[in-house]
């Protein structure tokens, strides 16, 4: 048997020490890298697994009775946190040396009180759907984050984790850190999203695995359902209908979940970036591996089929309950498209990416709908558009549009120096504008690409890309 990692309790929150060398360093100087313009970019490769797989299968585990085996897990910060969470509550967690993680689990409701403060760094979907599955868990817990995270808004789980008879204190401004005393005798609730969120419906299904009788969330608009389909996996009591206010999800609480085997596939918010620098590098083409195309997450390939890249789905087909494929791309002519607003929720996270490939479009692109990305890890409609007209493009934002007008098919001008306002997707799409560029792009900050995609830099330099740590007297 390989040999296993055990993740130890501490006395606040638990050990770093099997993490630490995943977690990069965020109080340190910041990590900058420059991208020069690169061609010829090929190759075959697979990027981390899904995040949002990752985050739900380890918390899962952590509250189904059995060993739960994870393979291809996100080995990311902010997974890694959520694995550290999990620990802090009751669950026993171990990595095997061949990348194997096993969960074994307290049962529904079975989660103790952990001993001091957890820590969710910059994980959003950690500690809002941690927060769900401790709502209606007689126990007290206290979350923090990164400074980017503690801006994020709450309220939108608070307030219908409170009418489970959770008791939540917040900062003030609904923000973090936060304070749960879950509810020692929960109750069923009803709840319409507000808005198309994925935590938010997520949190409320987990929270109704210990409330007795069947809670019922509302969809107006449909967005990521891979709770649901993991739920079900583990033996959950999930039903879902269509009705006249949109798609209902039923779950029937306590009811003990069922350990089961979960296979990873690879992310398609993390394989958007070797694909849109397949597109706009001229001679290349790049194959991802395995990735997710779950229905409610293809937006972006939607919309690049849409702009006529050349992008193809190969050999798709079924495992765990999800469509997996291999995605190849290479060099296009791209042109300009409207983006429905209710394509957004299918494509929340790739919106940075499809400015940089509109910017490189002939005619316009617009975009609608976006107002979910002023609350992402940082103001990312804003922060794109000034990025964009650092280097060089034309564009226009409205409170939840972008509008870019493309080169169609010139490089952009490039030479800009972006900060990535803690923010990983920023990050990554503007040091793929700068392998398209006239000029190289340096963008500071670039350590937050560890909360998603550690093995970004030497994936691209694999397929042939100039990507490069530089100091800062030299940015």
């Amino acid at each position: 048997m390989a040999p296993k990692r055990q993740w130890r309790k501490a006395a606040i929150g638990v050990s770093l020490d099997p993490v630490q060398p995943m977690i990069m360093p965020m109080n340190d100087a910041p990590t900058i890298l420059k991208a020069t313009p690169s061609t010829r970019l090929k190759g075959d490769v697979r990027v981390p697994g899904d995040k949002s797989v990752s985050h739900r299968a380890v918390m899962l585990g952590a509250v189904a009775i059995g060993e739960t085996r994870i393979r291809g897990l996100l080995e990311a910060a902010d997974v890694i946190r959520t694995v550290q969470a999990m620990t802090a509550l009751g669950a026993h967690i171990e990595r095997d040396a061949d990348g194997t993680w096993s969960v074994q689990g307290t049962g529904v409701g079975g989660w103790r009180e952990p001993e001091g403060t957890i820590d969710f760094g910059n994980s959003g979907t950690g500690v809002r759907l941690t927060a769900g599955l401790v709502a209606t868990t007689p126990i007290k817990a206290i979350f923090t984050g990164d400074e980017s995270l503690s801006r994020r808004p709450m309220g939108r789980i608070t307030d219908p984790l409170r009418r489970f008879g959770a008791k939540i204190d917040t900062a003030p401004g609904g923000t973090l850190p936060m304070r749960i005393i879950g509810a020692k005798d929960p109750v069923p609730i009803e709840y319409e999203l507000p808005v198309p969120s994925a935590q938010v419906k997520s949190a409320v299904l987990l929270a109704a695995l210990n409330a007795p009788g069947t809670t019922t969330v509302i969809e107006p608009v449909i967005c990521r359902d891979h709770t649901e389909r993991m739920l079900k996996a583990f033996g959950a009591d999930v039903e879902e209908e269509w009705s006249a206010r949109g798609r209902l999800v039923h779950l029937t609480g306590q009811k003990e979940l069922k350990a089961c085997d979960i296979e990873v596939p690879a992310d398609p918010s993390s394989a958007a970036f070797p694909l849109a620098a397949a597109l706009l590098c001229a001679d290349s083409r790049v194959t991802v591996r395995d990735v997710l195309l779950n229905p409610t997450r293809t937006g972006l390939i939607e919309t690049l089929h849409e702009m006529g890249a050349e992008i193809r789905i190969l050999e798709p087909h079924q495992s765990g309950g999800e469509v997996i494929g291999h995605l190849q791309a290479e060099t296009s002519r791209l042109r300009g498209v409207v983006v429905p607003a209710e394509r957004a929720p299918s494509m929340i996270d790739e919106y940075p990416i499809l400015a940089v490939l509109a910017a490189f479009a002939e005619g316009t692109t617009r975009m609608e709908g976006l107002a979910e990305l002023r609350v992402k890890e940082c103001d990312r409609l804003q922060v794109t558009a000034e990025a964009l007209a650092a280097c060089g493009a034309e564009v226009k934002t409205g409170e939840d549009w972008m509008e870019i007008t493309g080169t169609g098919g010139r490089p952009l001008k490039g030479g800009a120096v972006i900060d990535a306002h803690h923010d990983h997707r920023i990050a990554m799409s503007f040091l793929v504008l700068g392998l398209a560029a006239q000029e190289p792009v340096t963008v500071r900050g670039a350590e937050m690409i560890a909360t998603s995609f550690p093995g970004f830099v030497s994936l691209m330099r694999e397929l042939g890309a100039d990507i490069a740590r530089v100091e800062a007297a030299e940015a």
